[in-house]
């Protein structure tokens, strides 16, 4: 069994997998690591292998509990991956694309992957079908508009992603949900126009918290996958035991 941990901006999210099958999956705060590691292998004594991503603060005493278990690949730079990386600063490429480009490395053997990931950040990763990683881009995600309208004015009110009835707000707040959710979904939409026209018959895949939030306002054709990470996180495992 596969222990794949996604300590991100905001939350810890873990999967067990036994071979390709995901048996178990959780999230929570990064206050209850230890406690949720030590439930995780009490409750599954067969795990053998974990890797763990991280971009967010995941201390040292917490992955030295995780190699107290069991064997221990911390996701970086340097681990082996299985498409060709042609990201100018490989140093620089954040382990959280690393996986998601390996999940569409795999998912879709010789095809265009756009992977977009909607989470405290939004990512754009590319694969082409030549199996290989060419960068994308990096833009704030939806708390993260929320948050930098309230902090960065005087008046305006911290809002959260809501459904509104009209595109057209007629208060301030539906007016800043308006400007944050329909701005993000025309970005996301213009992007993949700009992806489709230089990489044929395209496949994007949405992933990330706010995935499924987004997936029913763009009109373009996507697959909504919110454990993508977790995923290609279990792949990079298997590739590099």
């Amino acid at each position: 069994m596969n222990l794949v941990i996604d300590a991100g901006n905001s939350l810890i999210k873990i999967s067990v997998f036994e071979q390709k099958n995901e048996i178990f999956h959780e999230q929570f705060e990064y206050s209850d690591f230890i406690f949720k590691m030590k439930s995780v292998f009490k409750e599954f004594p067969d795990i053998n292998n974990s890797i763990i991503s991280t971009v967010g603060a995941l201390e040292k005493k917490d992955i030295a509990v995780v190699e107290l278990f069991c064997k221990t690949h911390l996701l970086s730079h340097k681990t082996k991956t299985p498409f060709k990386n042609s990201y100018a600063t490989p140093e620089t490429l954040g382990v959280d694309r690393i996986a998601l480009a390996t999940a569409a490395f795999y998912e879709n053997p010789n095809g265009n992957t756009l992977v977009i990931d909607a989470g405290t950040c939004v990512t754009y990763d590319i694969i082409n079908d030549y199996g290989e990683y060419l960068g994308g881009a990096i833009s704030p995600g939806l708390k993260m508009r929320f948050k930098a309208l309230n902090a960065q004015t005087s008046k305006l009110p911290l809002l959260e992603a809501e459904d509104i009835l009209d595109f057209i707000g007629n208060t301030t707040n539906t007016c800043i949900q308006s400007g944050v959710i329909y701005g993000m979904v025309a970005e996301i939409n213009g992007v993949i126009e700009q992806y489709e026209t230089r990489f044929k018959d395209l496949t994007v895949v949405l992933s990330g918290g706010d995935a499924l939030f987004l997936s029913k306002r763009l009109k373009n054709s996507i697959f909504a996958h919110q454990k993508y990470l977790l995923l290609g996180l279990n792949y990079l495992l298997e590739y590099n035991k």
